[in-house]
């Protein structure tokens, strides 16, 4: 079309180019209906389909499979524009492909959602042009399909898998060395080289005449509560995901891995009021309900009742557990404020505080200061990171254990800590 458009402009001086111009232009014409025709003259000639899971995991790479189908009897060429959940905000998605005759093409491509919730799907736009490439012929394809966004399964399903296949160390896990040996008796047996002789059962020895001893295991059905704070401190947002995202996240597969270990699951959620109480159950399908749960929390702009916490797991939880608290506090004064009732609470129970650490200042401490301004702000930071490593000195110092942790590392300091307070015997 430009070459025609100079033909006619240049024409005007030169009139050989006049007729040379319009044979073009019939020319184009002609391919034009050509195009039109073979694009058209098929019913249905291009098929897609969009593949979506029931859910999606928070925070991961969730992959969406798409399969595109081509009845035209020539070669093609696609363009596929996906119309994306708001939620990412991405309004440049395309996927180019050529396709032969009656060929099945797959691709997919990743998504990472950051917050829970429904995401909605809009039309599969497949944009058709034969070699000529004159014409495009526009398909559409499942619109406003909706995906549920969960509590981060995947992460879930990944460590359940190391630890059935006890590569643990690989993803930071700690092999914790046992103190002595737990309480809960499995069964007598056999001596072998290597038992501890203060095991030996002298009793069943003396009736078989050959060294037995006892053999130990861990204690289950031990209840473990998971309890998350959802106060105006869990809003902060760290790689485009809330705290309160991480510790849901972190509390799906700690749950997975203590149900795994034969322990009693529970959560509760709260701040100005209890929003969430479940109470602890050694069941394997217990763990959905714990995910549907997790799935409706939302976090407000209000400060958190300790005094009410306190008071609900006196009164719900009878009798000691392990009580894991996701929350965070910027100052050693937020901190004391709310110690009695933490204090009040670890002397039923086993209180683990985890707080989170701020890696943006970290990042600004590690930076070199060149001038008066960056002196100032690393000063200041220096001082929050000083404070936050006070907290768990000042926790220490109650007897209340406690995490300090980036928000990455959070799923796995968690059941680190899960398994050391397991191995030693503390609960």
């Amino acid at each position: 079309m430009a070459i025609v458009s100079v033909c006619f402009l240049v024409s005007y001086w030169f009139n050989l180019l006049y007729p040379i111009a319009w044979i073009l232009v019939t020319t184009l014409s002609v391919l034009f209906l050509l195009d039109l025709l073979l694009l058209y003259r098929f019913k249905n000639a291009i098929s897609a389909r969009r593949l979506l899971p029931d859910k999606f995991s928070n925070s991961d790479e969730n992959p969406v499979p798409i399969t595109l189908n081509n009845h035209y009897p020539f070669q093609v060429v696609i363009d596929v524009i996906d119309e994306l959940p708001i939620q990412f905000q991405k309004r440049d998605f395309s996927y180019q492909t050529v396709l032969k005759p009656n060929e099945i093409h797959d691709f997919s491509y990743e998504v990472r959602p950051v917050e829970r919730g429904e995401y909605f799907f809009g039309n599969l736009n497949v944009y058709v042009s034969t070699q000529l490439s004159i014409l495009k012929r526009k398909y559409q394809f499942q619109n406003e399909q909706m995906v549920a966004v969960y509590p981060s399964f995947i992460q879930m399903q990944k460590y359940d898998f190391l630890a059935i296949g006890n590569h643990l160390t690989q993803i930071g896990l700690k092999k914790i060395r046992r103190i002595g040996h737990t309480s809960e008796f499995e069964q007598i047996k056999d001596y072998v080289p290597g038992d501890d002789y203060r095991t030996i059962n002298w009793k069943a020895t003396a009736k078989r005449a050959q060294l037995m001893v006892n053999q130990y295991q861990d204690e289950k059905s031990q209840p473990i509560y998971s309890i998350i704070d959802t106060g105006r401190v869990m809003k902060m947002p760290f790689n485009g995901l809330k705290l309160l995202d991480y510790a849901i996240n972190s509390t799906l597969a700690f749950s997975n891995v203590a149900l795994k270990k034969h322990d009693k699951v529970g959560m509760l959620t709260f701040s100005k009021t209890i929003e969430t109480f479940l109470p602890a159950v050694h069941k394997l399908t217990y763990l959905n309900t714990i995910l549907e749960g997790l799935y409706n929390i939302s976090t407000q702009f209000n400060d958190s009742d300790y005094g009410l916490l306190y008071a609900q797991i006196k009164r719900k939880v009878t009798h000691r557990s392990l009580l894991v608290l996701y929350t965070n506090f910027e100052h050693l004064s937020a901190l004391k404020r709310q110690l009695p009732y933490l204090q009040a609470i670890s002397k039923k129970h086993m209180l683990v505080v985890i707080i989170f650490e701020n890696t943006e200042l970290d990042d600004l401490v590690s930076t070199d200061a060149e001038d008066l301004q960056t002196i100032y702000h690393k000063t200041i930071a220096e001082k929050f990171a000083f404070e936050k490593r006070l907290m768990v000195k000042e926790l220490q110092k109650h007897g209340i254990q406690s995490i300090l942790t980036a928000p990455k590392e959070l799923t796995i300091n968690t059941i680190n800590k899960y398994l050391e307070i397991k191995a030693r015997g503390l609960l």
